[in-house]
């Protein structure tokens, strides 16, 4: 009787940790900025399992805003079939494709490195379908918005922001964290939590833990109202949120009594309010005001 032999697991391929890091921005005269949000992972064991928990398929195309100094790319190609990286630091983007081509050097030719505004970025020299980044803390909602807006091909993802803010994202109606992002984010697609991050993972540390938010899309809410208009009454019921939605309203539909009709047409509760109402109850508010 013969014993079968287990094939070898393979060993993971190395990722950036601390001392690559620091000697990487030494190389570059680069020290991590507030003003962007820099705060590079030195964390191998976090790059695998932010990459696990973002799914994502080995013939995806993922897009990731902030790459840095490549801690997290490296585990982005070992995963998908290419990265599109969106930096907007010179220096880095500059540096990217060389860090590649000397710890993937088979992958060199996946990566594409555009130097942009994640918050502008209108075109990508590949059509993604998966989100994943570590977003910088103090533009992540309008970023995460962006990007699901211009780009129609992002099917799922995962990002990486402050705890607090994935708190925000995921949140449902009637949450004490309920508000604009939630109810922004869920015309797009479902969020959800799906993990914390602890500080000293990054370097420099930041004083707060991150959250890990990941999303599936789905089709916005089918609606006669456009999405600018659904928004704006998003924007309006949130902006005095101790308010009842027929005075927060009052000044979008241009007085209390319409705001009011507008609210009743639409089925909702006119003393109620924002933060107990789902997506498509702002979708059926803003129908009616058009409506009218």
């Amino acid at each position: 009787m013969t014993e079968s032999v287990s094939a070898p697991v393979p060993r993971p391929k190395p990722l950036l940790g601390a001392s690559d890091i620091r000697a990487l921005a030494e190389e570059l005269g680069v020290r991590p900025t507030k003003t962007l949000g820099q705060n590079f992972v030195i964390d191998g064991n976090t790059i695998r399992r932010i990459v696990a928990a973002a799914s994502v398929d080995p013939e995806e195309t993922v897009l990731e805003v902030g790459p840095g100094l490549g801690s997290l790319t490296l585990g982005l190609l070992d995963a998908a079939r290419e990265v599109v990286a969106v930096e907007i630091d010179p220096v880095l983007a500059a540096r990217l494709p060389q860090t590649v081509q000397t710890w993937r050097p088979e992958q060199a030719e996946n990566l594409h490195v555009v130097l942009a505004d994640a918050m502008r970025v209108t075109e990508l020299p590949a059509e993604p379908t998966a989100l994943v980044a570590n977003l910088p803390y103090n533009v992540a909602v309008p970023v995460v918005l962006h990007l699901l807006e211009t780009f129609p091909s992002l099917r799922h993802g995962l990002v990486m922001v402050q705890d607090e803010v994935a708190d925000r994202l995921a949140a449902r109606p009637g949450s004490k964290t309920y508000g604009v992002p939630s109810v922004k984010a869920a015309w797009y697609g479902t969020m959800r939590k799906a993990g914390v991050i602890g500080m000293n993972v990054f370097w420099p540390a930041p004083k707060i833990a991150s959250g890990l938010v990941g999303f599936e899309r789905h089709e916005p809410p089918a609606t006669t109202a456009t999405r600018e208009e659904v928004f704006a009454v998003i924007d309006a019921a949130f902006a005095q949120r101790r308010k009842t939605l027929r005075a927060a309203l009052a000044g979008w539909a241009g007085s209390p009594a319409a705001a009011e009709t507008a609210l009743r047409a639409a089925g909702v509760d006119p003393s109620a309010r924002g933060e107990v109402l789902d997506i498509d109850a702002y979708t059926r508010i803003a129908e009616a005001k058009a409506a009218s």
